[in-house]
């Protein structure tokens, strides 16, 4: 049906008259309504939100109209939330974090989506999430762990000590985004949307060239299948139809196999799963020895204690961790092996006399 050019032309009224016409198809019958959970989902693409974001609300909202008896979140109030979030907290015995992120998809239902501003949303209480100082290891213990590893995880492993990476941002490396004339890495749409550059390690050029490579070749077999598309952000596939088939815009890392991208429905090659690499530093830090509960995110805790510790300003490790707020990084000043703020323990100078 074509109406463009008249629903520019029309007012706001005789517009939305023109599209309830032609919802209601040929059959004469108005089209369903979506279903809640639907129109959370299409909100949430509306504002751009991240996967892993959509499907934690999707999950905490079905969570809550399942405690409610499958009453429809319109009837329910300030009370049932409450109740929610306290057998959360109770029952459950989840973080503070956890509790958080539940009450946050909640206000985005009612304001978000259903469009109800209540009074009671000001009142909801928000657990406090405990200041926690982070783990990280010394160079000894980073050498022992990286020592264990091998392959692609050792090189990723490596990658995120060496530049400060999330794993995430790992994970969805672009060719484009390797420099190696310029010895550094652009992190693209990090954790606020925003892009960032980091060191490029001499020690891993080699590895990274050889990974490449075999993501390329790997790219020229799927575009002899008739494949090798790769996912575009926001409407790159659609203001570049080619971009999504040329090397550049490849994952340095890729998945083994294709699989079918949860949005579209499109068959592609994604990036390595990220659970491959959570797997392997778990092995890692138990072959090794390692008694403190090391991750991936330790490796950029332990990036950025270092530098601090080797003398670097705490401003230009801000701007490498991509931190909002240097509030956030002086966290690492706590962590160093001087002690806290490098003060010298009264102890020490009492044992010397």
């Amino acid at each position: 049906v074509r109406f463009d050019s008249t629903l520019v032309a029309l007012s706001g009224a005789g517009r939305r008259a023109v599209l309830h016409d032609a919802n209601r198809g040929v059959t004469g019958q108005a089209a369903p309504a979506p279903r809640l959970l639907d129109r959370v989902r299409a909100r949430c693409r509306v504002r751009h939100l991240s996967l892993r974001t959509e499907q934690a609300y999707v999950g905490w909202i079905r969570r809550f109209i399942l405690a409610n008896d499958k009453r429809h979140p319109g009837t329910l109030g300030g009370v049932e939330v409450e109740y929610f979030l306290t057998s959360l907290a109770v029952r459950s015995r989840v973080s503070a974090g956890t509790q958080n992120q539940a009450l946050a998809a909640l206000l985005f239902l009612y304001r978000e989506v259903l469009g109800i501003e209540l009074p009671w949303m000001a009142s909801v209480t928000r657990a406090k999430r405990p200041r926690r100082v982070p783990v990280v290891l010394s160079v000894d213990e980073v050498q022992r762990l990286l020592s264990v590893m091998d392959g692609r995880t050792a090189l990723l492993a490596s990658l995120l000590y060496g530049t400060g990476m999330r794993l995430m941002e790992a994970l969805r490396l672009r060719v484009k985004d390797v420099d190696f004339a310029q010895r550094q890495i652009v992190v693209r749409e990090g954790k606020g949307s925003k892009d960032r550059h980091v060191p490029l390690p001499d020690r891993l050029c080699d590895g990274l060239g050889a990974e490449i490579a075999r993501a390329l070749h790997l790219h020229a077999h799927d575009l002899a299948a008739g494949h090798g598309e790769v996912w575009l952000p926001d409407a790159l596939a659609r203001k570049y139809p080619n971009a999504a088939r040329e090397p550049g815009w490849q994952y340095v890392f890729p998945a083994r196999a294709r699989s079918h991208d949860p949005r579209s429905g499109a068959w592609r090659r994604h990036h390595l799963d990220e659970a491959v690499l959570q797997r392997a530093v778990r092995r890692a830090r138990v072959e090794g020895g390692l008694v403190k509960p090391a991750t991936c995110h330790t490796l950029r805790h332990s990036f950025a204690t270092h530098l601090l510790d080797a003398g670097q300003d705490i401003r230009t490790i801000q701007a490498l961790l991509g931190h909002k707020d240097v509030s956030t990084t002086q966290i690492y000043t706590h962590v160093l092996g001087r002690g806290g703020h490098g003060v010298r323990s009264p102890l020490d100078r009492l044992m010397e006399r």
